[in-house]
């Protein structure tokens, strides 16, 4: 077993600066599993995973965000122990840390996000939105780290007003973030694209993206490669380059802050271009 850490690293001032831009932060997805969605086992040997995080950073990725464990999230994932977890993560998390960029930790494991924190990851980006595991918003908050919180279901429901349920979810998060002293400073939330989700409920949320600005927090979005696109044009994960960035811009333009993508380089170059645009009017 890999021992967690308990001391808290410095605190990490993640936010100002990457949100005083007139474009959107961007997001890089860094998977070092077998069975992700999109990229599962491009990246599971740690030299892969390195040079895949160099690209990146490369290519303007502000945030590199490290997952362990697939959540893919249409079902068919296999679940990993907290030990695997972090043996997947030991060889990768600390080189791409050394690299200057902030690491967010994908987990939705409180021992693992303590030890990612403790390894100097900044942001923990937990696809539960701290209602799954009971020490998350302890851990987060004992490291003063930010976190990203997404909303989730266990399944989707077609009937429901989708906007409604992630407003009542994100409403639950944030007092169980308050009562563990995560200040709102350090929140960030992401409706989660696809995920407890039908395809035309994904297509709604980012229709209606501007109504989740009412909590006053960055909004991030995370459309990269999502089934929602084949639904309007068929296509395989690796095919949907054009629908993820047209989801990018449209949402960035209703107020997401940050983006994350599969894509960065022509992430960034849309977003850029985009943002561009919108200051000659």
């Amino acid at each position: 077993m890999i021992a967690t850490t308990s001391k808290p690293p410095a605190d990490h001032p993640v936010l100002p600066a990457l949100l005083s831009r007139p474009y959107p932060a961007v997001m890089g997805v860094l998977n070092v599993t077998s069975d992700s969605f999109s990229d599962g086992g491009q990246f599971s040997a740690p030299e892969d995973a390195l040079a895949q995080a160099r690209r990146m950073i490369a290519e303007g990725a502000d945030i590199v965000d490290i997952g362990a464990e697939s959540t893919r999230p249409y079902g068919g994932a296999q679940p990993v122990s907290v030990e695997e977890e972090l043996q997947r993560l030991q060889p990768v998390l600390g080189d791409v840390v050394a690299f200057g960029t902030p690491v967010s930790i994908d987990s939705m494991k409180s021992a693992v996000v303590a030890w990612a924190l403790g390894a100097g990851a900044a942001v923990a980006n937990d696809v539960w939105g701290l209602q799954r595991d009971p020490d998350m918003a302890k851990v987060i908050a004992e490291h003063k780290a930010t976190v990203i919180v997404m909303h989730n279901r266990d399944r989707a429901d077609p009937a429901i007003d989708i906007i409604r349920d992630i407003e009542a979810f994100f409403a639950r998060s944030l007092d169980i973030a308050a009562r563990a002293g995560i200040p709102g400073s350090h929140i960030v939330l992401d409706p989660g694209i696809g995920f407890g989700k039908t395809p035309e409920q994904s297509m709604t949320v980012l229709a209606r993206f501007d109504e989740l600005r009412e909590f006053g927090l960055p909004l991030l979005v995370g459309a990269s490669r999502k089934r929602f696109i084949s639904t309007v044009t068929p296509s395989e994960p690796h095919q949907r380059l054009g629908g993820s960035i047209a989801a990018h811009v449209l949402a960035a333009r209703k107020g997401a802050r940050i983006i994350r993508t599969h894509d960065v380089a022509e992430t960034v170059q849309a977003l850029r271009v985009a943002a561009a645009i919108e200051e000659r009017r």
